[in-house]
């Protein structure tokens, strides 16, 4: 088994050899796979002490059924992927409150989860170790946003503190290093500055000490007006994240492949860095599921790869191992796209990107 140096080295040879996969959709996969209170569980999370239902904590599942998490990873980089997530979506303390989970449970996920994450990929590294496969630690949105208000007769309240934000993303953060993660994934981001809270934890972890790790961060533009739920547009997003010197920069969720594509042409003009997609199955229909088949999604970000807009590519809601083979066997052989050029300008943002003329 190889070190996490060079692991990480490996990652970014890989990415200038070829289109990376990312794994698709966990929520729907494990619908799919019937499980019962019980699942959730296990005989640590009792219903006296947590009087809650835990069915759909998806995370939980890190600690009461590890099994059915590995068969997931087994199921995706079998499927193609390159990079699988650590089941550890919603593992903060804020966003676990609604289960009424304590700190360390919340930390166990994570480090859990990283650590099945780790193994199975070092697994599949070991069956074909001219593939590589890499873990990547999912920090996933939280509940409560930094930039909105709760109350909209008071625009200046808020449920959460930034410090608060902050703490629970360098408790989630921190465990998924100590568990083994390659990379860190700040992703489905709906709120910049909730974002910028994990970057400054990600970065004042490492001028403590810990090992520093690639960061991807992938946003989340929520409609057809071309911004994320807090405002800002695709080039104003970069410039708010752009000081973390990200290894990946994209979007996921909320839309389907085709109504996605030019906010990934948008950001791939501007990003001196990587350039990362995982659209949804399409967009769900009227009982919440996506039809959206394999070779359609895959037909779709093909032509994103043919067109040399993205460098790492997946699937988030509805997509299911199919998906993923289906796009990986679509971008096979394809170049990956060249980073845009590196500007030594300053760029500002609000909700609109501002850029000052040197």
């Amino acid at each position: 088994m190889t070190n996490r140096t060079d692991r990480i080295a490996q990652l970014h040879a890989a990415a200038k050899e070829r289109i990376l996969m990312l794994d698709g959709s966990w929520g729907a996969m494990f619908q799919r796979m019937g499980l019962e209170e019980q699942d959730y569980r296990a005989d640590r999370f009792t219903t006296e002490q947590y009087p809650v239902p835990m069915k759909g904590n998806n995370d939980i599942l890190c600690l009461t059924r590890p099994d059915r998490v590995t068969e997931l990873h087994d199921a995706y980089f079998g499927a193609g992927a390159d990079i699988s997530e650590t089941n550890t979506f919603s593992a903060t303390t804020i966003a676990q409150d609604d289960y009424a989970l304590d700190v360390q449970s919340v930390i166990d996920i994570n480090f859990e989860g990283a650590k099945l994450a780790r193994e199975a990929a070092d697994r599949w590294t070991a069956k074909e170790p001219h593939k590589p496969r890499f873990a990547a630690g999912s920090i996933g949105p939280l509940n409560k946003m930094l930039s909105m208000s709760s109350d909209v007769n008071d625009p200046g309240a808020r449920e959460v503190t930034f410090d608060q934000v902050y703490q629970a993303y360098r408790e989630q953060i921190e465990a998924l290093n100590k568990g083994g993660v390659d990379l860190y994934m700040i992703e489905t981001i709906t709120d910049t500055l909730n974002c910028k809270a994990a970057i400054k934890a990600i970065m004042d972890l490492e001028s403590e000490g810990l090992e520093k790790l690639p960061i991807w961060i992938s946003g989340t533009i929520t409609d057809r007006s071309g911004r994320t739920l807090s405002g800002q547009t695709v080039e104003a997003f970069w410039n708010s994240v752009r000081h973390a010197k990200p290894f990946a920069v994209g979007f996921n969720c909320a839309l389907g492949a085709d109504l996605m594509r030019p906010h990934i042409a948008a950001i791939s003009r501007v990003a001196d860095t990587l350039v990362a997609a995982y659209p949804n199955a399409g967009l769900p229909n009227e009982m919440g599921e996506y039809d959206e088949q394999p070779h359609e999604t895959a037909g779709e970000v093909g032509q994103w790869a043919q067109d040399g807009i993205v460098n790492i590519l997946g699937g988030c809601c509805g997509t299911t191992p199919e998906h993923i083979a289906a796009i990986a066997k679509s971008v096979e052989g394809v170049t990956p796209r060249d980073p845009a050029a590196s500007e030594n300008t300053m760029r500002l943002s609000g909700l609109e990107p501002f850029e000052l003329a040197s």
